[in-house]
């Protein structure tokens, strides 16, 4: 997807969205991912949603609620029946961050896209603003397959006219500095960098 439609896609529902919500109330966010949302191998308090809710206590005067709904170890085909257990909490955002297990299992992307768009359509169903993050996967799984794993998330998007965040492990994946020694799970440096990317995203959307 070329640039200005990735902008675009994000500037007209930021505008939708905010219209909608009030002061006078909590902002619930709902985030749902695997390990990486998760802090595997991090503490709580040092994984990235932990630190986007400091960044919001500490910088700004929304009000602000985040719910760490991820799953170590998690796919894509959980989305739906966690999404189903969260509506409880009557989340305002959804940031949807799952697939990266898919894509390191090798599994099908179509299955994937089939999965996510099922947790995208009961969302808004709810009247929930998605924010898709969107993920990559190491060069080693094949040309084909990298390619169309990453296209998926840019296609959703774009189809469903989502904020998207086109790499959630922006300036982090990659970097054994700050990665665990595992070289796929941030460590607490990594995190600081994904919540930055994340803050900043989510003060566009409020």
């Amino acid at each position: 997807m070329k640039p200005f439609l990735t902008l675009l896609i994000a500037v007209t529902f930021v505008a939708s969205f905010s219209t909608a919500l009030s002061k006078d109330k909590p902002i619930n966010i709902l985030i749902l991912g695997d390990s990486l949302s998760a802090g595997l191998g991090v503490t709580t308090e040092q994984a990235y949603p932990s630190l986007v809710q400091q960044m919001f206590n500490q910088k700004t005067d929304h009000y602000v609620n985040i719910t760490n709904g991820s799953i170590s170890g998690s796919t894509s085909a959980g989305a739906v029946s966690r999404l189903k257990w969260f509506l409880r909490i009557k989340p305002d955002i959804l940031i949807l961050a799952l697939g990266a297990n898919d894509g390191l299992r090798g599994l099908s992307t179509q299955l994937m896209t089939q999965n996510l768009e099922s947790a995208i359509t009961l969302a808004q169903k709810h009247h929930i603003h998605v924010i898709l993050a969107g993920m990559k996967i190491p060069p080693n799984y094949g040309p084909r397959y990298t390619r169309d794993f990453e296209s998926a998330f840019i296609l959703l998007a774009k189809q469903h006219q989502l904020s998207f965040i086109p790499f959630l492990l922006d300036g982090v994946a990659g970097n054994p500095s700050l990665n665990q020694a595992d070289g796929i799970h941030p460590n607490p440096d990594g995190h600081k960098i994904i919540a930055e990317t994340v803050f900043k995203f989510l003060l566009e959307q409020i």
